[in-house]
């Protein structure tokens, strides 16, 4: 299993904390970890820093293999019988001797339910941790090699300062991360940008600095001649805060930061050769993929004569590869030929090269590219282009967007359309015109199937004894697929069932997974995986009225025929959902990031209990409206204000909308504020005159109390059934 993979964890025994008071909860939203670096083979003693109360924290749950965590900090209630507000505990982390160094995504568990996400670097060198007073040259921390150095930029102008000694001429990597460990931070809205020199100790004069090379974060390779020397840290715009954690690997092992070919097909072997600092010249090694992997990007460790790589990634694909050749392929004219579907993996060798690849078409072929790099650490910017026969460019991208709203710096097209029967051209570049080793490249090029992608807002779930709580999954519908959606789930904790919704054919891109806590459900945490699985048809299939096959995956559905054969099948396709964690953008805004896991976790009865509804099936003509009654089951003390809601929303922007197409909530004629002790409200939900038949659509009536200005705490009824009938 490789360092992207999570799986299941053997949690720990969750002990029972009673309660004496209720007011608002929140679950706790980690902010730093320090020090952010563990090594491996050793267990340490980490503090973690979180806005609200982490008291009761049982749990620590570890993406990948081979690290586990404790929590340490005694749970104790108050001589006077009252929680207290705990928003620094501590964490032990035990690290296997063999766990893959890299980035971890950890999270706590506790009777608020599963925290936000946290990142911990899992290091092979010894770990050290900065002393308050390193700020200054003459105050520099002394650190011996091989180091991972760990502190913060804890405040404005703050620089921090480490000595070190060279006693035989060696180059040395310095490795930073810091921007890259504060994506996944719930509420920070403004991140490190961390720049790191090497000095002359003894006259203070700079050797060499680096700024930006993994997005914002920096990596360094120098020369040294035996002495002393000084590694200075500092946000480059001479900012700080508290939460600004850093980790610095220091050694003078060579560092891979990209191999070539970046991508292998699955089942096939490879030569891949290095790209990197310190790497030896045209060092390669064999590399078999595994048979039984779908497409996916994952971690490998390479075997190095001074030892095994560090963690480098490489791309899977169910696709042939088709490497770059040698000669030129600069124009059209010399552009190697290449046929769909195909993955080509090339790099941009040099400042100005441009790379051509040509490819023939029938009018009406729909084709999807899309550049595999800088996501992969590569250093390439890509922009693409394709060209006709005339050379003129039908179209172009920069930067694509994944799930959604998230811009990526890799080019994507998707569905184009060739215009006329002939040849054309793929062009990539670097947009800044940019080249070098480091500019590596994959490019998937494939026929325009009808497909979809689904991820998850968000993360985490938190379910308390009796009480429900929604899963939004919302899907990016690809080449032309308007078909339904069924969701699914896997890795349900005991006690707690999941009632699967559906996101609905047409445009309709929401759908809802409602978990249901047993009323006696005991404290438990998993990580669950949720898919969505569609019949899909051929992109040039038509819908036949004498049904030809009958597909496994639908009995009931009719067979379709297209191509010479008359004999195409209908597919099902199962998508994996990406969780995404929720952020609290400058401004107010929300928006999301990628992360490795989905936790549901039972905790401790809450400021609402149950949401109860005056019936939890809908029945709408067009143009009609029915008004559904929602009582909470408040806590005893609770009297903060609640919102109801239908909609997954925040000020302007819908998240999820599981409603039918047509279907609405009457705002004048709902009462969704329940102010104070409040318990009563109401929504209406209206039909236009238009909508369309839909039967038993599921969706939710939330209880939102707000955390903050953008993040709120969600509280569900059990699932409502809206179905529209036809006009009369």
């Amino acid at each position: 299993m490789n360092a992207r993979t999570f799986g299941m964890l053997t949690f720990l025994t969750s002990v029972a904390i009673t309660s004496t008071a209720f007011g608002q909860k929140s679950y706790p939203m980690l902010m730093s970890l320090s020090p952010v670096a563990s090594q491996t083979g050793q267990s340490s003693e980490h503090t973690l820093e979180a806005r609200y109360s982490m008291f009761g924290a049982t749990q620590v749950l570890v993406s990948g293999e081979g690290v586990s965590g404790e929590v340490v900090t005694p749970m104790t209630v108050g001589a006077d019988g009252k929680e207290p507000a705990l928003t620094q505990i501590k964490l032990k982390f035990t690290v296997a001797a063999d766990a893959v160094p890299g980035v971890r995504d950890f999270r706590i568990i506790g009777p608020t339910g599963p925290s936000t996400v946290g990142q911990l670097v899992i290091t092979s060198n010894p770990v050290v941790t900065e002393t308050p007073k390193n700020d200054s040259q003459e105050l520099a921390q002394a650190i011996e090699l091989p180091v991972t150095v760990c502190g913060a930029i804890e405040k404005a102008e703050d620089v921090d300062f480490f000595r070190f000694s060279v006693t035989q001429p060696m180059s040395l990597i310095f490795h930073c991360r810091g921007m890259r460990l504060q994506d996944k931070i719930h509420d920070l809205q403004a991140h490190l940008d961390p720049i790191i020199s090497v000095r002359d100790a003894k006259t203070g004069s700079t050797l060499a600095a680096a700024d930006n090379n993994f997005a914002a974060d920096p990596l360094l390779t120098h020369a040294f001649e035996p002495g002393e020397y000084l590694l200075e840290v500092r946000d480059v715009r001479y900012q700080g805060n508290k939460y600004w954690n850093y980790a610095i690997e220091v050694s003078d092992r060579p560092f891979v930061s990209q191999v070539y070919p970046p991508v292998v097909t699955r089942g096939q072997s490879a030569q891949l050769r290095m790209v990197g600092s310190q790497v030896p010249a045209d060092f390669e090694v064999g590399y078999l993929a595994p048979s039984e992997m779908s497409a996916c990007t994952i971690d490998v460790t390479l075997p190095m004569p001074s030892g095994p790589s560090n963690p480098v990634p490489l791309a899977i694909t169910e696709l042939p590869v088709l490497a770059e050749s040698d000669g030129d392929n600069q124009t059209g004219k010399t552009a190697q030929a290449i046929s769909v579907p195909v993955v080509v993996s090339g790099r941009i060798e040099s400042e100005g090269d441009i790379d051509c690849y040509a490819f023939d078409a029938k009018k009406g072929d729909r084709l999807c590219i899309e550049v595999l790099a800088r996501r992969n650490q590569s250093g390439l910017d890509s922009i693409v282009r394709i060209l006709n026969d005339q050379n003129k460019a039908l179209t172009e991208n920069d930067d694509g967007r994944l799930w959604g709203k998230r811009d990526i710096q890799d080019s994507i097209i998707e569905n184009w359309t060739a215009p006329a029967d002939g040849r054309y051209t793929l062009e990539i570049r670097d947009v800044h015109l940019r080249g070098g080793a480091e500019y590596v490249y994959s490019i998937e090029f494939k026929r325009a199937e009808p497909d979809f992608e689904v991820f998850l807002d968000t993360d985490k779930t938190w379910l308390t004894p009796g009480s429900c709580s929604p899963i939004f999954v919302r899907a990016i519908r690809k080449n032309g697929f308007d078909g339904e959606i069924q969701l699914h789930v896997d890795g349900l904790p005991a006690g707690v069932k999941a009632h699967c919704g559906r996101i609905l054919s047409g445009k309709s891109i929401d759908g809802c997974i409602v978990l249901e806590a047993d009323p006696g459900a005991a404290p438990v945490a998993a990580n669950l995986t949720v898919s969505g699985t569609a019949i899909v048809l051929p992109a040039d299939a038509e819908v036949q009225g004498t049904p030809k096959t009958t597909p496994s995956a639908n009995p009931d559905a009719p067979a379709i025929a297209g191509g010479p054969s008359e004999q195409v099948t209908q597919v099902t396709l199962r998508r994996i959902a990406q969780p995404m964690q929720e952020i609290y953008m400058p401004g107010g805004g929300r928006n999301h990031w990628p992360v490795k896991m989905h936790t549901v976790a039972v905790g401790l009865p809450s400021d609402i209990r149950d949401v109860k509804l005056s019936t939890y099936e809908v029945n709408l003509k067009p143009g009609e409206s029915t008004r559904i009654d929602v009582e909470l089951e408040r806590s005893e003390g609770f009297d903060k204000n609640v919102t109801l809601d239908v909609l997954f929303q925040h000020l302007s922007s819908k998240f999820a909308d599981t409603l039918p197409p047509g279907v609405t909530i009457d705002a004048k004629g709902s009462q969704t504020l329940l102010t104070g002790s409040n318990n009563k409200g109401a929504i209406v939900l209206k039909a236009a005159k238009d909508a369309a038949v839909v039967e038993k659509q599921q969706c939710c009536v939330m209880a939102n109390v707000s955390i903050n200005f953008v993040m709120k705490a969600t509280y569900s009824s059990r699932p409502i059934l809206v179905s529209v009938q036809k006009a009369e």
